[in-house]
């Protein structure tokens, strides 16, 4: 079942890379209290996510906060230290929290998987971007097949 509007968020932990190495996220605490616009990619360093989709939300951020979003986060069945490479590539650092999903159990509790065996890249979360305020999904924006439009950060600011 895929996740809706006004839904809460399962239970999940994420990976985060810290300066100690990769700390776990639990997701009931990550968006506990806050509004939060999360993303998701099929893979880090993958074209359209590193040419479009993460540096929309880096280059965007300070309007997302002017809209009232406490904070950017990005999601993909990645390891913390890929991801965390993503990030410093990106420049992405203090800007938006990357969040990996390495074993896909939140794409999956959330119902929002692709199947990339094609490419390589087995079971991977879709492309999306939703809003969750204080655990519950306000908004939410999922790609068809391969595009890329309604989860942009320029949709999503549209949309706030």
């Amino acid at each position: 079942m895929t996740i809706s509007v006004g839904d809460t968020l399962p239970e999940a932990t994420f990976m985060e890379m810290t300066a100690d190495g990769p700390q776990p996220v639990a997701s009931a605490d990550y968006f506990k209290g806050r509004r939060v616009a999360l993303f998701s990619v099929p893979g880090a360093f993958t074209p359209t996510c590193s040419a479009r989709h993460l540096p929309g939300f880096v280059d965007n951020i300070d309007a997302l906060k002017a809209k009232g979003i406490d904070e950017v986060a990005s999601t993909a069945v990645n390891d913390a230290f890929v991801m965390g490479a993503w990030g410093k590539q990106a420049n992405a650092d203090g800007k938006v929290t990357m969040l990996a999903d390495g074993n896909g159990d939140f794409a999956k509790a959330v119902g929002l998987t692709m199947d990339g065996s094609k490419f390589g890249l087995g079971t991977r979360g879709s492309r999306w971007s939703m809003v969750v305020n204080d655990g519950k999904v306000e908004q939410l924006h999922v790609e068809e097949g391969g595009a890329f439009e309604v989860s942009s950060a320029e949709y999503l600011l549209g949309k706030l």
